[in-house]
């Protein structure tokens, strides 16, 4: 297995590298702890010099079931364990939850689990479903994340576009009283209905703003611009880029029947952004492109604002 990753699980289609447990349903949140290998704690420990004197405002903190170090932190650290993950989701989206998939990255730093929303949505006639992910780290490096991403069920592509009506994603830092910021964010994430409202009411938007075949060669310049003397390969690199996006807009079989409007242009940057292969493979970049889908991707965002300020 490559670095990044430790142990996962997923539904019936490999995501990522193909790596992990397969299984051929979702799963409940105890059967998803163990099959994504999370079923283990964080304790922490003090730290000590040389000479045992131990260093004051600061704790190692260590999984308890291989004593592995996962990060150095402070002493104002608040552990959320694994299963506290997958409790506040079953809390949050009621019994019966299902797990697409979960797991933990370097060695257990990170921690991630994705759950289905039991509604699916209609909008301008496709089936939109929502996705919660809850992101944690437990080496002290990042914020606990949750946040709803939805997804168009024939391309599997995100819709998780930037709403300035309608907020989607929650974060706070390890400190102070974790439980009730974890009650604020079930609180924040049951508003999850009033987001794809919104989304719909946007993507209607969209669908009304006429993308001619010139304006569509212009945005994808736009996005994916040519740099100033720039040499012969990044010359070609660049229309490579192109050229895919280009086919994306243009001859994707599941975009034929939307028209040319915003919202194609929208799903086209979306595939283009979360299935496309960079032009340099890297061994985490689609770890990366994971992130991006919790956190929103910014092509799409961009993409997004530029319909808008152009209509």
């Amino acid at each position: 297995m490559p670095a990044n990753i430790e142990t996962m699980f997923y539904v019936r289609e490999a995501p990522w590298h193909g790596l992990g447990n397969r299984v051929e349903h979702a799963l409940s949140s105890d059967e998803a702890l163990q099959a994504a290998g999370l079923d283990w704690t964080v304790i922490q420990k003090s730290i000590q010099t040389e000479d045992f004197a131990e260093i004051p405002g600061y704790k190692a903190n260590i999984r308890a079931s291989d004593q592995r170090m996962l990060g150095v932190v402070t002493d104002r650290y608040k552990i959320v364990q694994n299963y506290e993950a997958f409790a506040f989701a079953d809390e949050l989206l009621g019994e019966g939850v299902r797990f697409e998939t979960a797991g933990s990255l370097q060695n257990g730093k990170k921690v991630w689990l994705l759950a289905k929303l039991p509604e699916n949505y209609i909008i301008a006639g496709d089936r939109i479903s929502p996705y919660m992910v809850f992101s944690n780290s437990h080496d002290g490096s990042g914020s606990i994340k949750v946040a709803m991403t939805p997804v168009r069920i024939v391309c599997q592509n995100t819709l998780n576009l930037a709403l300035n009506s309608a907020k989607r994603m929650w974060t706070t830092i390890h400190t102070g009283n974790i439980k009730s910021k974890l009650e604020e964010a079930k609180k924040t994430l049951l508003h999850a209905e009033l987001y794809m409202d919104k989304l719909g009411v946007e993507i209607d938007r969209l669908h009304r703003i006429k993308t001619p075949d010139h304006k569509v060669l212009e945005y994808i310049e736009f996005l994916l611009p040519m740099p100033e003397q720039a040499t012969k390969l990044q010359e070609k690199n660049v229309q490579q880029l192109r050229e895919d996006l280009h086919a994306r807009y243009f001859e994707a079989p599941d975009l034929k029947q939307v028209g040319k409007n915003g919202y194609r242009f929208i799903n086209a940057v979306s595939d283009f952004a979360t299935h496309a292969k960079p032009l340099r493979e890297t061994a985490s970049y689609k770890e990366n492109l994971f992130l991006r889908t919790m956190e929103g991707n910014p092509l799409i965002d961009r993409a997004y604002e530029l319909i808008l300020a152009t209509a």
